[in-house]
């Protein structure tokens, strides 16, 4: 069999803007958080942000990177964040698409994507910020850290204070979530979106069931 050709790519020697099209390129699917914060003038914001996952369960943190606008100043959510210390983190699934992507628009600051986007609201429990009534999922998080990546970029690390989740989602007593049902999109390369209805189970073997099946192989071998 013929080994495969590789072409390399030392980030050294790349721009900021090459390295970045080929992270987004590789590093597929991304899970899609639309975070909605709220400004201390008491302005609702919402953007999606594909840098985005959880990191731990104890505590329950979940790490979002925002990068700031091209003069170096905060976007809304960054901004919201360090005022109040509080976002939520909504799941955007297929049918809320659309609205997620609205909300992506550079309006000018102060301006509610909600609004624009024609989404509803529902007044947080835990935070200040409310979450997007039409999302699967949402989780009400406390600002746990901020880690300045130079002047350009930060990474938000949010602990969850609360998770609320679609009643036909999930089984509260085993905390199983249906997966197929949240139907949840990821973020590809570009413009690329992707569904996540295609899925498969594979299960990790124990070290005994490893063992027994190279065993089973040799003597069938």
């Amino acid at each position: 069999m013929k080994a495969d050709r590789f072409t390399r790519f030392d980030f050294g020697d790349l721009s900021p803007r090459e390295r970045y099209k080929l992270l987004i390129g590789t590093v597929v699917p991304r899970p899609i958080a639309l975070i909605t914060t709220i400004s201390p003038d008491g302005v609702v914001n919402a953007a999606p942000y594909s840098f985005f996952n959880c990191l731990s369960a104890d505590p329950a943190i979940l790490a979002i990177g925002v990068e700031n606008h091209a003069d170096m100043s905060f976007k809304d959510t960054a901004y919201n964040i360090r005022m109040t210390e509080e976002c939520t983190v909504n799941i955007v699934d297929d049918a809320l698409a659309e609205a997620m992507n609205i909300c992506a628009v550079s309006f000018p600051s102060g301006t509610s994507e909600i609004e624009e986007a024609g989404l509803a609201t529902i007044a947080g429990t835990h935070v200040v910020s409310p979450r997007i009534a039409e999302a699967p999922a949402a989780f009400e998080c406390r600002r746990h850290m901020t880690l300045e990546l130079g002047k350009s970029r930060e990474i938000i690390l949010g602990e969850v204070k609360g998770l609320f989740l679609r009643d036909h989602l999930v089984n509260a007593e085993t905390m199983h979530v249906d997966q197929i049902g949240l139907d949840a999109i990821g973020r590809m390369g570009g413009h690329g979106y992707s569904r996540t209805r295609d899925q498969f189970d594979l299960k990790t073997p124990s070290l005994s069931d490893w063992e027994n099946g190279r065993l089973q192989a040799a003597k069938t071998g």
